[in-house]
This record gives structure tokens, sequence and C-alpha cells, in this order.
């Protein structure tokens, strides 16, 4: 445990030197009446040994749930250096690098952290990372308004299809900005977007779509034949996906059958190295075209040569940010997730396109079986028809509360219950698998589920 003590002697030697005789004289600037004198309910302290006993006891009363939930935060394995080298110092207690002198190491990290982004999704340039993936949809939202100077209208399509999280942070961050974010419908049987949905917009401005891929549902939607129509109309693309899919799918900068692909490209990077920690830090990304680069947000790291032809890396296009500009900045980001994204990057060059591609192609193995057996067991059926990536949506003949209470008793998190997030679906559920999950663990669900569904009949 990391610790720095300070002996009485000390304390009292740094108190002498600053001219104050105790520790409360540096808080008399604080009312009396605002003071508090005791703290009752605080237990009495606790050694380093008793601390230990403490935590490993807690740890072990919240278990080892075996996790199927997924919906924008996926468990993959972590290779035990990504870590190990993210929380060296030299990482762990860099705050920004303002001072490119002083911050070589860090700059060249975030470097190439955007070249692997950039490749990734097949797009020109990346910024070194936003706070999360929904409030990347919102960033890339108002970028798409920068932008697409052609249109006006400041309307910005979002299928249903979408993480509704990210909807609803989108329209938090930008709606009073004068964005308005319009519901798109899906197909019932396939859920997935259906261009059919888009025709009462054909003569119509609207600055641009967001398209999910896979969508929340885990559906692969037909992203050409969207981004051709988006296209046709002077209507930007603005891709959400997830990076691990990328190493099997087409990489959004190819989109469409021109090959033009999206105009902007974000998602969360959490599976990339990002444990799951009851709900983050995590980190989104954001990549564009180049000819767009001076409306993206964030910072971004470029590399150049000193006056002796030395290669040296330097913030740049700087006037985009906050502490630059102020209320004229691009956006109000002043600081990123530097520590996941250093986790991201250590994490893609360890597993390099190899191991990234048999990362998606085990999950998604692991999926296919999981929803064969989770629909052989009575009253389960898959909601859509169609190909998906490492989630799907299960439809059931009762509430699925009951039976994921069942289930998380028996040490099981079944999944996401859709039922106030999409009513009209019924019984929904969805359910995720990644690479982590072995055959073993698919069978223990099952025979979980199946004694939670009879447990729910009998009740």
């Amino acid at each position: 445990m990391a610790f720095i003590p300070h002996t009485p002697a000390d304390v009292e030697a740094m108190l002498a030197t600053i001219g104050v005789s105790s520790i409360e004289q540096l808080f008399d600037e604080i009312p009396a009446s605002l003071r508090v004198k005791s703290l009752d309910r605080v237990p009495v302290g606790l050694n380093e040994m008793q601390i230990g006993r403490l935590m490993s006891e807690r740890a072990r009363a919240d278990g080892r749930p075996l996790c199927y939930i997924g919906a924008g935060a996926y468990e993959h394995h972590i290779p035990a250096a990504v870590w190990a080298l993210t929380t060296r110092g030299e990482f762990y207690s860099a705050y920004t690098p303002y001072q490119a002198e002083a911050s070589q190491g860090t700059l060249q990290l975030i470097y190439e952290y955007q070249t692997m982004m950039a490749s990734l999704t097949g797009m020109d340039v990346s910024n070194a990372s936003l706070y999360d993936g929904a409030s990347a949809v919102a960033e890339g939202s108002l970028m798409a308004v920068r932008a697409n100077r052609k249109s006006k209208s400041l309307r910005i399509l979002v299928p249903r299809t979408v993480n509704p999280q990210y909807r609803r942070v989108a329209v938090a961050t930008a709606g009073n900005q004068g964005l308005r974010f319009e519901d798109v419908a899906y197909t019932p049987d396939g859920g997935v977007t259906p261009l059919d949905a888009l025709k009462k917009y054909d003569s119509e401005d609207v600055t641009a779509i967001v398209i999910q891929q896979p969508n929340f549902f885990g559906q692969l939607e037909d992203v050409d034949a969207l981004t051709d129509w988006a296209h046709a109309k002077g209507t930007f693309v603005i891709a959400v996906v997830n990076p691990t899919s990328l190493a099997l799918l087409k990489p959004p900068g190819e989109w469409g059958s021109s090959g033009k692909g999206a105009d902007i490209v974000v998602g969360d990077g959490q599976p990339l190295g990002v444990p799951l920690s009851s709900g983050g830090p995590y980190f989104g990304f954001m990549t564009t075209r180049m000819e767009y680069v001076r409306q993206m947000p964030g910072r971004i790291v470029g590399r150049t040569v000193d006056v002796s032809g030395r290669a040296g890396f330097t913030l740049t296009l700087q006037a985009r940010e906050q502490h630059i500009r102020r209320a004229k900045a691009t956006s109000n980001i002043c600081t990123n997730q530097g520590l996941l994204v250093t986790a991201a990057t250590i994490y893609m060059s360890l597993m390099g396109p190899v191991g990234l591609e048999r990362t998606a192609a085990a999950s998604h193995a692991s999926a296919n079986d999981l929803v064969s057996a989770l629909t052989a067991v009575k009253g389960v059926r898959r909601a859509f028809a169609g190909p998906f990536f490492h989630e799907s949506v299960l439809l059931f003949d009762r509430p699925v509360g009951p039976i994921l209470t069942s289930l998380a008793n028996r040490g099981i998190l079944g999944g996401l219950d859709l039922s106030e997030l999409y009513p009209e679906l019924g019984y929904a559920l969805l359910v995720c698998a990644t690479e982590t999950k072995t055959k073993s663990d698919i069978e223990s669900y099952v025979t979980a589920l199946s004694e939670a569904a009879a447990a729910v009949r009998a009740a």
C-alpha cells in the first residue's frame, strides 16, 4: 500500500516553517458553525493488516457472478501486462501533456493510440479521447452541425436501434444548443433500421444520421445502404462502433457502395483493455476525415522534428481547446481519459491485429453458442432474425424481472431487461457473451435458467 509517513516531529517542523501552531489553524477560515466536531458514525481506525482483511471479506461477499449483460460494457480478457504497465508512475500520475518538452513519453503514447484508432476505424485522424461513448455521440452530433455547412436544420436522425443511454446523453448535452434528435423506427422482425423508415426525409434537410454497428440489439445494420442514402442527400453519417467488432466487420471508413465511408466515427473504448468497474471510468473515441479535423473536439497529438531533425511530439490544433479559447472553443472538454487510453494503447499493442481478430471471432462464437442453448429452453426464443455479433435479444413467455432475480441468486447476471427501454418487444432480455465465456459457463446459465423459470412458474 503506497503511503507518505509523517511523524509527529515532521508535522511539528512543517507547522513551524509556515508559522502556525496547529493543523486546526490551517482551517480557521471555515466558520465554526460549519465545522463537524466529531464523526460519531465513523468506526475506530484500523491498521493495514486489519484493513486488508476487511477488504478481502467485502470482496468475497460480492462474489464472482457470471455476467451476460453487455449493452455497452463488455467483459473481455485483459492480459496482466496491460495494467502492470498502465499503473507505472510515469503513466499513472501524469495529468495532461500541456508541456510538450516534458511530456514526450505521454505524447508518443497518445500519438500511437491515435494512429491505431484511425487504422481500426478506417479514418484519417483521431483525437486523444472523450469521456465515454455516450458523450462521444453528443460531441459527434455537434461536430456534424459545424462541419456540414450545407445543412441548416440542426436535425440529427437517431434510429431506435442506437443505445438508448447514448441518445439520452446526446439530448441532455446538445438538445439545449438547438439540435433536434429524431427517432427512426426499426423492423419488428429484424431489429435493424430499414430504408423505408427514411423515405419521409428524402426531400428534407437533415444534418446527420447516427448509425450504430452492431446496433444496441447486437444486430448488424445494412450500413452500406444507410450510408448511400445519407450521402446522396448531403447528410453526414455518424458511425457508432464497437472497436472489438472492427477486427471482423467492415470499418466505417469504407461504408457505402462508393467506399467514401462515414464522416465521423465514435464509440466507447472500454472493450480495449478496460475492465468492468461499477460503471467506469471508460473513454470515448472519435475519428474523422482530414477535411473535418478543425471541427473535431478534444486534443490531437502530432509528430514533428526539432531543429536538429530529431523526431518529437507535441499538441497540435490547440485553438479548439477550452484552455486556449475558452467560450469560443469547439467544445468545453477540458480533460480526457488519459489513463484508460494508456491501457487501450498497451492492450492493442499486445493483442495486435491477429489477437483482436481472434477475440472478436471467439466472442461471436460464444454468443452463438449461448443463444442456441438458451433458445432450447422452453418459453425462450430469439426476437430478431439475421446476423448478430456478440449479443442478442431473447423473448420470454413471462416477465424476465423475477427470472433475473432468481438467476442472480444462483450467481448469474443474466442480461438486461428491455421491458422499460423497449416495451413494444414484450418480455425481452438482451444477453451477451464474449471470449471469456466457456462451454461450462453457458451450461451453467442454461441450468440456472431452467431452474429459475421453473421456480417462477411454481410461485
